[in-house]
């Protein structure tokens, strides 16, 4: 499963998975350092950051930002 957090709600992040669909995610069980915006994926049963990934659509989203504003 690959999922992008999309904000935390007290103990939760609501997490968009590829399928579009949400799910809130315990806070507890993602790596202390997750963020919103932040890509996740579920593998053996544990989150992890995809920096990689995440890099790219943070790059994405700062490319179509600067479009609107040209």
């Amino acid at each position: 499963m690959k999922g992008i957090i999309d904000r935390f709600e007290g103990e939760f992040a609501v997490v968009e998975q590829e399928d579009r669909v949400i799910i809130n995610v315990p806070r507890h069980v993602l790596p202390r350092e997750a963020k919103e915006g932040d890509i996740l994926i579920l593998s053996n049963g544990e989150y992890q950051i995809d920096p990689s990934e995440t890099a790219k659509r943070k790059k994405r989203i700062e490319e179509l930002s600067r479009e609107l504003w040209e």
